[in-house]
Parts: structure tokens; sequence; C-alpha cells
């Protein structure tokens, strides 16, 4: 653990390498770039003094192999504590703060269609539950539902679960997470009980995306589509299906390593490296007033 502020990249890319080949899902390709961050140091192409030009250089080299864009050495601009984790969990503070709690639209439009933006991100549970579940009661009561996240970056598995919850009539099994070494299968499930009122599994759903929709945010959108129970509209996905968790490695560098990968029970596969496809293309930018015209014609249907 690089302890000064001052930039040494060697020790820095040293323990990204250790994090690497103790904690990537894929074992195989660990030690490939772990291999690749030594032989790049000893050529001397991570010589440079600014820890955000070492944080774009490693990246760019970590996913060169397998374009896994969980996997990162992640600049902060602001220093971070070195606890494990808690980097990542700061920074979402701060957003969680500034957004409602992740929900920070709900609105009617004409019809009888709301729109529910979810973003910057889906926050831990224990945060968001109330948010979530309050935005999500007050859409509950609308003919249609738009769900938005074409500005949303990732989040919580368990959140995804939560909302989706809110969107289905029974509990239904939506994702297995397999974690390195495959010792370890959990399974994610709607709730049976959630606080607040369902929008149910029955009336039209649509789900906004774009082309930096990302993470868990992604797993909401495909888990609703591999179950038909969304139509998901916009554009596709940015494509990364891996759990990761993060270590501080600098007072300004934070490394996240994927641990585990997710394996849909509809398509027995995911969205890694490809996104979610969109039932109905479109420009992000004209996703909203497509989805509407589309709720509006079913509803009228």
């Amino acid at each position: 653990m690089t302890t000064s502020t001052k930039l040494s990249p060697p020790p820095v890319v040293d323990e990204t390498a250790r994090l690497l080949s103790d904690h990537y899902v894929f074992p195989e390709i660990a030690e490939q770039l772990a291999g690749l961050l030594q032989r790049r140091l000893a050529e001397g192409a991570y010589d440079v003094d600014g820890a955000e030009e070492l944080a774009r250089l490693v990246t760019a080299d970590l996913q060169s192999v397998n374009g896994d864009r969980h996997l990162r050495l992640k600049h902060h601009a602001d220093p971070v504590s070195p606890e494990q984790g808690s980097a990542t969990l700061d920074a979402m503070r701060r957003d969680f703060e500034t957004s409602l709690g992740g929900a920070p639209r709900v609105q009617l439009l004409d019809g009888g269609v709301a729109v529910l933006e979810l973003s910057p991100m889906l926050f831990p549970l224990e945060w968001a539950a109330e948010p979530l579940g309050a935005a999500l009661t007050l859409a509950s009561r609308a003919q249609a539902l738009i769900i938005d996240l074409r500005a949303n970056r990732g989040g919580d598995p368990d959140t995804v679960a939560f909302v989706c919850s809110y969107l289905l009539d029974e509990r239904t099994h939506l994702n297995t997470m397999h974690w390195r070494g495959g010792a370890r299968i959990e399974q994610s499930w709607s709730l049976p009980h959630v606080p607040g009122a369902r929008f149910g599994g029955s009336k039209p759903l649509y789900v906004l995306s774009s082309d930096s929709t990302f993470s868990a945010a992604e797993e909401l959108a495909y888990d609703l589509q591999q179950l038909g129970r969304a139509v998901v509209v916009g554009e596709r996905t940015l494509g990364g299906a891996h759990p990761c968790k993060g270590w501080t490695v600098h007072p300004h560098l934070e490394v996240t390593v994927p641990v585990g990968r997710a394996v849909n029970p509809v398509s027995g596969t995911n969205w890694e490296g490809i996104g979610v496809q969109p039932d109905i293309p479109c420009a992000a930018a004209d996703a909203l007033t497509r989805a509407h015209e589309l709720a509006l014609a079913r509803l009228a249907g």
C-alpha cells in the first residue's frame, strides 16, 4: 500500500498485479494481465508523474485482453480512504445525497404514462430502499411505466432485485452470480413482499437505455427483457456484467477487480462485452418520446 500522495508507479503497478492474481474472476486472464503490467513497467511505459495519467495507461492495458470495463485503475481527484471498498462508497454517498436517493424524477406524462428516472446509480439497498420504494409506489398507479436508465452507471445487484420486485407479480429468479473458482454460486430473486404498492407484472413497461448505461443498470434492463416483462428502447448499453470490488493502492488511485460473473436463468449467458440489445433501437435522446408513443399505442389498442 502506498501511503504518500507522491506518485511512485512501481508499487502501484505491483499491487495492482497482485490484486489481479488474487481476485480476478478469470485466473488465467489475471496471470496474463499481471505479466503484461510487469513487462510494461519494466519497459518504462508507466514512467509518469501524474496519478490520472497512470490510471489511464494502466486501465488501457488492463482492458486490452478481454475488454472487461469493470477492470480499472480508477483515479479519484480527492484523496480516498485506504479501507477496502471505501473509495467507491464515499463517491457513491455524495451522489446519493444529491440525487434524491437515486430517483431524481417521477413524472406523469399524457395518457396515464409515468416516467421514473433512476440515476446516477442503483445505490446500496440499505440507503436506497426508502427513496426507491417511495418513487416506485408513487408510479404504481400509472397505466404504463417508463424506467429511464440512460444516465445510470451501475450499482448494487440487491437494488436491482428490489426494483424488479415492484414490476413483477410473483417471486422470480432474476440472475445467478458465479464467484471466482466456482466454489460459490449465489442466486438473485425478486422479493415476495415490498414496502408500498407494486406496479405489478401486467401493465405496459418500457426501459430506456443509452450507450453509457452500465453494470447493474444493464442487469435491470436485461433481467426484465429476458423475462419478457419490459421493452427496452434506446441504444445498446456499455457491456459490463462482472460484479467487482475496489482496493485503494494510492491516495488518489483505486483498483477495481471483477470477482464474479453473472448468468441469466433465461438466456444462460449475460451482456458482458456486447451490451443489452434494445428491442426498439433509436438514439438515446429520442428514447423517451419513442417509448411514450409505444405506451400510448398499446393502451389505445
